[in-house]
């Protein structure tokens, strides 16, 4: 790892130094007991869920077996942030170590690359349950559901290590403050000594493409649902399938919709307070309401929270 070097002289500089959400003494302290709360909650709500998969021998199905493995990241996902930024909220220095930051930059950005795999994963599912029903025992067979959680998991975490292994050994000048509650990779290239276009050429390219591609495979999914759903001649029926997408199209409106609005929106490019709310709001806020939304939207699992 290179050392971070001040332009007036060469003394190392042992990391960075994250803002996080800056006020008083008295609102780090509230905030530290709000944000203690979300993610006991998300913790609970998610270990609930992969308990009820367990432990229900009714919910051994290949959608079920994705879910628990959504929420077991769901709880990965979060930890890779919230720790820190409580720490921070009771610190004075608010310094974060240059292994402790790249390696937060890696997980949070492996770990939300396999979100997004995960999201494209169970459309699949969903589209062979209702495009393809006859077929969907042959094809999303145990064999194949293992396959699918693998290559979520493997993609999600190869796909950010070269950049990161890169930017990690490039050397920071100047000030070391990220306006930020995470080590977020535009912060992090503005600090560096020499700008390399290559790199960030190289990382801009690779960065959108975990969002982009499951995302362009999950709208093509649901747009094959939606068709064969139309052709289904009673309401009842209709409504079956469409419960069936419900809770996985709550959860994909909220992920996307909030990196949308992060990476699509011109303001937040200058914005810091933007960038931290709206980061907070994915990063934060969506592990937290998964569990909810599949649990009050599907009666199976409903069901089996209940028993457990």
């Amino acid at each position: 790892m290179k050392s971070f070097n001040t332009p007036s002289n060469s003394s190392t500089i042992n990391g960075f130094i994250l803002l996080g959400f800056p006020c008083s003494r008295e609102g780090q302290l509230l905030l530290f007991v709000l944000f203690s709360v979300i993610y006991l909650l998300t913790l609970m709500g998610n270990a609930s869920i992969i308990c009820a998969v367990r432990w229900d021998q009714r919910l051994h199905t290949p959608m079920y077996i994705l879910l628990a493995n959504f929420s077991f990241l769901e709880i990965w996902y979060v930890t890779s942030t919230v720790p820190n930024m409580l720490a921070n909220f009771l610190s004075d220095t608010k310094v974060i170590s240059f292994s402790g930051c790249f390696l937060q930059f890696y997980f949070f950005f492996s770990l939300g690359s396999t979100e997004c795999f995960f999201l494209a994963g169970m459309a699949f599912d969903r589209y062979l349950a209702i495009c393809r029903p006859l077929h969907y025992p042959s094809i999303m067979t145990r064999h194949c559901c293992t396959n699918l959680v693998l290559g979520c998991w493997v993609l999600g975490f190869l796909w950010f290590l070269i950049p990161i292994i890169i930017i990690s050994r490039m050397s920071f000048c100047g000030s070391r403050i990220i306006d930020h509650f995470l080590c977020d990779p535009g912060p992090l290239l503005a600090l560096t000594c020499k700008k390399a276009s290559v790199i960030e050429l190289v990382f801009s390219a690779l960065s959108p493409l975990p969002l982009v591609i499951p995302f362009v495979f999950i709208m093509g999914s649901y747009a094959l649902v939606l068709t064969a759903v139309l052709k289904v001649p009673s309401a009842a029926g209709k409504r079956k399938a469409f419960n069936t997408c419900g809770s996985h199209l709550a959860v994909v409106s909220l992920f996307y919709g909030s990196v949308l609005v992060m990476y699509g929106s011109p303001t937040s490019e200058h914005e810091a307070g933007m960038q931290k709310i709206v980061t907070l709001f994915y990063s934060v806020l969506t592990p937290l309401l998964n569990p909810v939304i599949y649990s009050l939207r599907n009666k199976d699992m409903k069901r089996a929270l209940q028993k457990f």
